[in-house]
């Protein structure tokens, strides 16, 4: 497929059904896009479908079955807004970080295909604000789906979400106190195995 370059082959990219519940349009918004006059469209379509493709079927779908509606914040970004966004300091990483991460339609070093999308769980928003206990359903996730990276940060416990080939499986937190790594490979929690750690948000969740 070529890059889009009229509004009805856009329209169509947009209506691309990459899972059961969601759309190529439902990751293409970009404030850093609209307020600077980005266009937000992969170079190489049908790598960015494919990807996201692995993301939504592996990772946001069973999310979404176990907790309800997800809200996505963040997704793919093309990687000229990206790279605009990383040297303005507007909480983007350096392009050849995001390949296979936001940026959907570059693979990675080591040539692994692979997408993020920053999330909320919104039924898990009310835990969050009693308890502060974001770790509980970032052991969800590593117990149950074949991510490969999240990152957390303290509004509403959004986290990216990153699912790519040969995955690492790693968590790192920007909410305090507990700022670092939950886990990754090498640290002795990183085997499967944390069901008394989520067994209060699955309680809250279903009780809800």
């Amino acid at each position: 497929m070529r890059k889009p370059q009229s509004v009805k082959a856009l329209e169509a990219f947009g209506r691309t059904r990459l899972s059961q519940s969601f759309f190529m349009r439902d990751f293409l918004f970009s404030e850093i896009a609209a307020i600077n006059g980005f266009s937000n469209i992969p170079d190489d379509p049908d790598l960015a479908i494919a990807a996201g493709t692995a993301l939504c079927e592996n990772l946001l779908e069973p999310l979404q079955a176990r907790f309800g509606r997800i809200s996505i914040r963040s997704a793919y970004r093309a990687p000229d807004l990206n790279h605009f966004g990383n040297l303005q300091k507007l909480n983007c990483a350096a392009n050849h970080a995001n390949h296979a991460g936001h940026i959907w339609d570059r693979r990675d070093e080591k040539g692994n295909m692979g997408a993020c999308a920053c999330i909320i769980i919104n039924r898990a928003i009310p835990y969050f604000d009693e308890t502060g206990d974001w770790e509980a359903l970032a052991w969800w996730v590593h117990d149950s789906l074949p991510y490969h990276s999240m990152q957390f940060f303290p509004r509403y416990a959004a986290f990216n979400l990153t699912w790519r080939e040969r995955p690492i499986q790693q968590i790192y937190s920007y909410i305090p106190p507990r700022r670092g790594w939950l886990t990754r490979p090498g640290m002795a929690n990183h085997p499967k195995g944390h069901a008394p750690a989520y067994k209060a948000l699955l309680t809250a969740i279903d009780r809800a």
